[in-house]
């Protein structure tokens, strides 16, 4: 009866209703609720340099739970973007010819954005 229901196309892909996109439904979910706790975190920390001179906000910044924190709100904040912005591509952007150069544009920013993220909190922490 399953492979009554699903179109020919599906049948031939191996793909039915749930098998394509689950797993980025629960990942998505899953850094939701990270963000959660570590957006509360990271707020507290920037209110906390308002006021600071450049010194006394590095040495805050430099501190280990600081950068652990900042590094995984960076992580959680940049991986979520990306399946967000995924899942928006994959809906809204029409033709298979289309598709891979945004899905790719969007790994690439999202690398990019995380790496420079956390290459200044290593200078900031490391004095590198």
């Amino acid at each position: 009866m399953n492979g009554k229901l699903r179109t020919p196309l599906a049948r031939v892909r191996g793909l039915g209703s749930a098998r394509s996109g689950t797993e980025l439904f629960w990942r998505q979910r899953l850094t939701a609720v990270a963000n959660v706790p570590l957006t509360i975190a990271f707020v507290l920390i920037v209110v906390s340099l308002l006021g600071r001179n450049h010194a006394a906000a590095q040495q805050i910044l430099g501190s280990p739970l600081v950068a652990i924190v900042t590094l995984l709100f960076i992580g959680s904040i940049t991986y979520h973007m990306r399946i967000g912005m995924q899942i928006v591509i994959e809906d809204y952007v029409h033709g298979e010819i289309a598709k891979p150069a945004p899905l790719m544009l969007n790994t690439f920013f999202t690398v990019a954005v995380s790496l420079t993220a956390a290459y200044a909190i290593f200078k900031l922490s490391f004095g590198v």
